[in-house]
């Protein structure tokens, strides 16, 4: 009897954390009414003005000008170089919690012929190379904004406080360079004061528009840059046999690669890829030319997977190259490890994913070998990120064009359902987190 009276107590307890949660947004529906417009406005501007990794200056100033007019109780800028981190103190007491979102966008000719598309040029590696965000964080920043104005003008139902941190370089900082969220970490956007306790952030994906796609545990994959570079020996190209073809120890190299995953890896442990994107050798047909360079991108789950892939790999390559009297160097350098959902954050959350969304469109995902930095946030406190789905009506998954695709556009009557679930986060967490 006493545990059927515990039980009782327990579900009752849940039961009104829903409801106060919910009483909580009640009345919302005018303010995101309003709000709707000017974050395809801003999504617009900020699409048709892109800017690349760790110089997104407009972009930057754009969202401080935003955040010092809705009256935030901080906000810094220059952090990690473009970074910009609000702060907005509730009327009542309560935790603190991070929202996250990239603003970078990509090396990639716009396609979509859109009327607001870029024209934009950058700078990229050394190389003048068109702009575009075709990954869709001009989105990721335009929602957040909304988010803030939403929360900045609605204090009093507010418990806590919500640091906004709007990062660069999320795709990566240029050649030698640092930045995105391990730096934002590292110059301290998760201590002081206002520490946050947990972190939360969208990504836009091309599924079903207006849907909320979770995975507890590990979500999207660890990921690692790539350079192999290949030395032979330069001569004219009619007499192959007088040097070292290093194109032709390449293209044996990029095939042994793809043996690996499929041969050497416990597949049952999770997916693992090895990508070749980028192969430079040569100036001419008739000159077999003396080294080539190839970078790529290597993608696990599993860490156990993921060192012997590299081991696997560094062997393959120096084989291969010692074999055709080559030599070859391989550089693997990290650039994000998994990006994992929380479990329990995940469960305190979900009565906000379907209120924002509708429950008829959160749905579990499949594992996703895209990865994220955001998952250096979570190495340090418990964080939750979800895909949002950008596709136009009767558009299903796998018919619209992915992300980094020249044609990658997002339907944006998908985008309040981004606001409702940041504004939802930031004012249910107080209610569910001593659950």
């Amino acid at each position: 009897m006493k545990s059927l009276r515990t039980l009782g107590i327990m579900i009752l307890t849940l039961l009104t954390t829903v409801v106060v949660a919910q009483d909580n947004k009640q009345g919302l529906d005018s303010a995101f009414a309003a709000i709707e417009p000017r974050v395809i406005e801003w999504r617009r501007d900020i699409h048709k003005h892109p800017e690349l990794s760790n110089r997104e200056f407009r972009t930057a100033k754009k969202v401080a000008d935003h955040l010092r007019s809705l009256g935030f109780d901080d906000v810094r800028t220059g952090i990690a170089h473009t970074g910009v981190v609000g702060t907005l103190r509730g009327a009542q007491p309560g935790p603190v919690i991070a929202l996250r979102a990239d603003m970078d966008a990509l090396p990639v000719r716009e396609q979509t012929g859109l009327p607001f598309a870029s024209t934009a040029r950058g700078e990229y590696n050394g190389q003048e190379v068109p702009v575009m965000h075709a990954c869709g964080h001009d989105t990721h920043v335009a929602m957040l904004m909304g988010a803030a104005e939403v929360l900045a003008t609605n204090r009093e139902r507010l418990a806590g406080t919500v640091k906004f941190i709007f990062q660069p370089a999320e795709e990566g900082a240029p050649g030698d360079e640092e930045g995105g969220a391990s730096l934002m970490v590292e110059e301290g956007v998760l201590a002081g004061p206002d520490a946050p306790e947990a972190i939360f952030a969208l990504h836009v994906w091309p599924n079903r528009g207006g849907t909320l796609a979770y995975r507890s545990g590990g979500f999207l994959a660890a990921a690692d840059d790539l350079r192999i570079n290949v030395v032979g020996r330069q001569t004219h190209g009619s007499s192959p046999w007088m040097g070292v073809d290093p194109i032709y120890v390449a293209a044996q190299i990029m095939v042994a690669l793809q043996g690996i995953p499929g041969r050497h890896l416990d597949v049952t442990k999770g997916p693992a890829v090895i990508t070749i994107g980028s192969v430079h050798g040569g100036v001419r047909g008739n000159i077999i030319p003396d080294k080539v360079e190839m970078v790529g991108t290597i993608r696990t789950f599993d860490p156990e997977t993921r060192e012997l892939l590299h081991t696997k790999l560094r062997d393959t390559v120096r084989a291969t190259a010692e074999a055709n009297g080559a030599t070859a160097t391989v550089t693997i350098k990290s650039y994000a490890p998994v990006t994992r959902n929380d479990p329990e954050l995940l469960r305190k959350m979900m009565p906000t994913l379907r209120w924002a969304a509708g429950d008829d469109k959160v749905t579990e995902a499949s594992l996703i070998t895209g990865a994220e930095d955001f998952s250096f946030y979570q190495e340090s406190i418990p964080g939750l990120y979800l895909l949002l789905g950008v596709n136009d009506p009767g558009v299903a998954f796998g018919e619209a064009p992915a992300n980094h695709s020249p044609f990658f556009d997002a339907n944006e009557a998908a985008l309040i359902t981004g606001v409702r679930t940041l504004v939802g986060f930031a004012l249910d967490y107080a209610q569910v987190s001593g659950d």
